[in-house]
C-alpha cells in the first residue's frame, strides 16, 4: 500500500527569510523607503510586526514590500476575481438554413439572428448541403450575402467572415455592430 505524503504548497513569493538577495528595495507604508541590505530590511519588517516579501525578483535591485503576507494574498486573489468578473465571455449562435430555404423562412430567421445580435451575441450563420445539393453552392452563397447584407444595411451587424466552406457547410461569421449599452 502506497502512502500519500502532503506537501505544503510552495508559496508564491520569497518570504523572510526565502529571499536570497543581499540588497533589496524597500518599499510599504509608514516605512523609509530605499535600498537596503537583506539584513536590515528584514529587521524593518519585524520591528513593524510585518513580513519582507519580494513583489519584482527580476528587478535590480529586486523590490520588496513590508505588508502582512496573509493580507496580500487575499488582496490579489480578490483583484484575480474581480479581472475575471470583469472579463466578457464570447458566445456563437447558430443559424442553420437549407440552399433551398424560403424566403419566408429567411425572414423569420432574420429575427432571430437580430435578436441574438442585440444581446451582444455572434451569429455564425451557415448553408447545409445534403447530397447531391452541394450543387448549388452559389445559391448557398447568394442566401448568405443577401441575409448578411439585409443586417449590415439596418446597422445591426458587421461581416467578419465572408462565405467560407467547411465540408458539407458554407458559413459565415456577423458580429454585433455596436455596444450594447
Amino acid at each position: 500500500m502506497q502512502k500519500f505524503i502532503r506537501r505544503e504548497k510552495e508559496p508564491l513569493h520569497k518570504i523572510n527569510n526565502a529571499i536570497t538577495a543581499e540588497q533589496v528595495r524597500v518599499v510599504g507604508e509608514d516605512i523609509d523607503q530605499g535600498v537596503y541590505p537583506l539584513a536590515k530590511a528584514i529587521e524593518l519588517a519585524f520591528k513593524v510586526g510585518l513580513d519582507l516579501v519580494e513583489i519584482s525578483p527580476n528587478a535590480d535591485p529586486p523590490v520588496c514590500k513590508i505588508v502582512d503576507y496573509k493580507k496580500f494574498l487575499y488582496e490579489q486573489k480578490k483583484k484575480q476575481k474581480e479581472i475575471k468578473a470583469n472579463t466578457v465571455k464570447q458566445v456563437i449562435k447558430e443559424i442553420r438554413f437549407g440552399p433551398n430555404t424560403d424566403d419566408h423562412d429567411v425572414a423569420f430567421k432574420l429575427n432571430h439572428a437580430r435578436h441574438f445580435l442585440q444581446e451582444g451575441n455572434k451569429v455564425r450563420c451557415y448553408v447545409f448541403f445534403r447530397g447531391r445539393t452541394i450543387m448549388y453552392k452559389e445559391r448557398g452563397e447568394e442566401l448568405l450575402m443577401r441575409f448578411a447584407n439585409t443586417l449590415q444595411d439596418e446597422g445591426v451587424a458587421k461581416m467578419e467572415m465572408t462565405p467560407k466552406v467547411e465540408g458539407k457547410k458554407m458559413a459565415i461569421l456577423l458580429a454585433p455592430k455596436g455596444k450594447k449599452g
